[in-house]
């Protein structure tokens, strides 16, 4: 059983939220959150997000490895993504994934993605003002998420906006509840739908 304030509820129904609005097509995403005992809780793979459960959530080590009695049921093949967060930023108790198709399409080519002059940029920790520029990293995908994280660690200065994008993939957004990360989410999304648009 698992007793973490009411987070669990709230990030599964945050979930099916996101899946409505485009961020998990077919069984795409993860989605993980730290509970009070420092244990990580992540969505097992494979899942339809528009249907998932509180059961859909397995608990794993730091290191990703599933614990007791969750032994039998994978993990998301992007576990060690999550569990690279949590170690660069200990604060951090909730994580979100996005696969929306702007978000995925402005990746591509590209080492970072540049707003500048939008109001929602201060939806972002830190920033107070539409003027100015916030730039983002793109890091190239690899199914091999140690790639990732050493990628992560390179570039680790230009994470302080609770947001990475991985090149044709989607995007991550952290935060120390399932408000704050779903506001980074929204407000990324956003902004790379905007730019999609303003660019064609």
């Amino acid at each position: 059983m698992i007793t973490s304030s009411g987070i669990l509820e709230e990030l599964t129904a945050c979930i099916r939220v996101l899946n409505h609005e485009g961020h998990s097509p077919a069984t795409s995403t993860n989605y993980s959150f730290r509970d009070e005992n420092n244990r990580i809780w992540v969505t097992r793979s494979g899942i339809d997000k528009s249907q998932i459960q509180l059961s859909d959530f397995i608990a794993i080590h730091l290191d990703g490895e599933p614990l007791p009695p969750y032994q039998h049921l994978p993990p998301s093949a992007e576990t060690g993504i999550h569990c690279a967060l949590y170690e660069f930023f200990p604060e951090t108790k909730v994580i979100l994934h996005s696969h929306e198709l702007h978000s995925v399409v402005i990746t591509s080519g590209r080492e970072g993605i540049s707003f500048e002059g939008y109001e929602l940029q201060k939806a972002f920790t830190g920033v107070n003002t539409h003027e100015g520029k916030i730039t983002v990293p793109v890091i190239p995908n690899s199914q091999d998420m140690n790639t990732i994280k050493q990628a992560l660690l390179q570039r680790f200065d230009e994470l302080k906006f609770g947001v990475f994008m991985i090149e044709k993939h989607g995007f991550y957004t952290w935060g120390s509840s399932v408000f704050e990360a779903k506001r980074l989410l929204e407000a990324f999304s956003y902004l790379c739908r905007a730019e999609v648009l303003l660019n064609r």
